[in-house]
């Protein structure tokens, strides 16, 4: 093998032992610290690594895996009771918030919520006022937000989110027009239209139990 392959694919190597070292790092960071923006995380990563090779970064998927393989390894009892008890919480609020047409997204849907992971919901209102109302009415104090979310590679919009505690269990509502039913935001993980789910699916898997070793498998049954 000539000098300058093996000085090529020997830096393949090291990136490619950097990108996982920093997808562990960033894995451990949103598990034991409550980071919840992968950009964030994998950057804050790298620099406690001293990696600075923007080609190591990995992309938000490896640290998904890698979040899943953390959470098997060090948190395989916690988790799955913490993901299942945020499970619950969510049909229980779904049920509450019936008329607004509630889907369940984020760590509590794809099976990665843990202590740090607030429940949270898509409502569909065209008066985002009535959602508050509504909960105000029974008692239950409500802050205010707003969120950027994009809609298409091109395309960005703002929306109100509505942040609250229920049995000690942070919310977070993002309230979005009627017709955005039809049209997903995007994923900040694979910028695919963002999975979500409704009460039957939610209730489909609080009935599989807290065992979060097939997520894939138990969330497709659920939403046939």
């Amino acid at each position: 093998m000539a000098r300058g392959e093996h000085h090529r694919i020997h830096a393949q190597d090291r990136v490619q032992r950097n990108r996982l070292r920093i997808a562990q790092e960033a894995a451990r960071l949103m598990s034991e610290h409550g980071i919840r923006d992968f950009h964030h995380a994998k950057l804050k990563a790298a620099e406690r690594l001293g990696i600075f090779d923007t080609q190591a970064l990995p992309r938000n998927n490896e640290i998904e895996e890698a979040l899943r393989e953390h959470q098997r390894i060090f948190q395989a009892h916690s988790q799955p009771q913490l993901l299942q008890q945020r499970r619950e919480a969510a049909v229980e609020a779904m049920r509450f918030l019936g008329d607004y047409e509630p889907r369940l997204v984020g760590a509590v849907l794809d099976g990665t919520a843990d202590s740090h992971s607030a429940v949270c919901l898509h409502v569909f209102s065209d008066d985002p006022e009535a959602v508050i109302l509504r909960l105000r009415e029974h008692g239950v104090p409500v802050e205010t937000q707003t969120r950027r979310l994009r809609l298409s590679r091109d395309e960005q919009a703002e929306y109100s989110v509505l942040l609250f505690a229920a049995d000690e269990l942070p919310f977070d509502l993002t309230v979005l027009p009627v017709d955005s039913l039809r049209q997903p935001p995007l994923d900040r993980i694979d910028e695919k239209p963002m999975q979500r789910a409704s009460l039957p699916t939610v209730e489909a898997l609080v009935a599989e139990g807290d065992d979060n070793s097939d997520f894939e498998r138990k969330l497709t049954a659920a939403l046939r």
